[in-house]
């Protein structure tokens, strides 16, 4: 498609329920491109570590990045250090742990300093996988990580906790595809798209931000705000998203195919 303009359409909001939502537009006006990691350019794996980097994915990661003067970078909820390992390093520009890490395009790294409550999140979180095969902690330093995708009988158990204990310490709670995830507070993916968009290459441009998860709507709305849109992957569910794609094969293919507007 071209000769669409994203920012003729007034923006969705997550009470409406996204029906049939309509293929994004390849041919775009400067765009800069968000993507999330998981469920996104990586299938989701039983556990993290089984995410693996991929030649097709990493080639069109670094075309774009050429192709869009580098207004390109993932956003994810896993750390920096997972991030390259799984693109293979072909970003500049990417955030981890929900906007707790950032690295900018010139190479400045960003970490917020974790809160103290987070040792104790991840004790809990360890005492509760002791005795449940299948469920697997996750230690970011910043955030813990509680994932029961090889245990999913546990997920009300495991949420419920997660619940709890947001409410004990103060920690954010982010529930995402079978797992829950306590953080230390203030960012999101939201305010790390923003925050990108406040600095080169990103600045002037339309935000796209590419995404699967609830933790990706604060993007959307973050994109929105800015001029520009969000797109599902996956099946429909309120959202603030535009338009959608059906899996990470056809964000693949989508992305291969974005070019800009002359």
């Amino acid at each position: 498609m071209s000769g669409h303009d994203p920012q003729a359409v007034s923006p969705p909001d997550r009470s409406t329920l996204a029906q049939a939502l309509p293929t994004p537009p390849s041919c775009l006006r400067r765009p800069a491109l968000f993507l999330d990691l998981d469920g996104v350019l990586a299938p989701l794996a039983p556990t993290p570590e089984a995410v693996v980097p991929d030649p097709r994915r990493t080639a069109v990661l670094r075309a774009l990045l050429d192709r869009l003067d580098g207004r390109i970078a993932i956003i994810s909820g896993r750390t920096l250090a997972e991030i390259d390992r799984i693109s293979e390093a072909a970003l500049r520009s990417a955030s981890g742990v929900h906007g707790l890490e950032r690295r900018s395009d010139d190479g400045t790294v960003v970490v917020d300093e974790a809160a103290p409550a987070v040792r104790t999140a991840v004790g809990v979180f360890q005492a509760f996988a002791a005795d449940r095969p299948g469920v697997i902690v996750e230690d970011k330093i910043v955030s813990a990580g509680l994932h029961f995708r090889g245990a999913q009988d546990q997920a009300v158990a495991a949420r419920d906790l997660a619940a709890r204990l947001a409410d004990d310490t103060g920690l954010s709670l982010q529930s995402g595809n079978l797992v829950v995830e306590l953080k230390t507070p203030g960012t999101d993916k939201g305010t790390a798209l923003s925050a990108f968009m406040a600095e080169p290459p990103f600045a002037g441009a339309v935000p796209v931000m590419v995404g699967d998860d609830l933790t990706d709507e604060h993007g959307f709305e973050a994109a929105a705000a800015l001029g520009g849109f969000g797109v599902l992957v996956g099946p429909s569910r309120p959202t603030a998203a535009r338009f959608g794609l059906d899996d990470v094969a056809a964000v693949l293919d989508w992305l291969d195919s974005v070019t800009e507007v002359p």
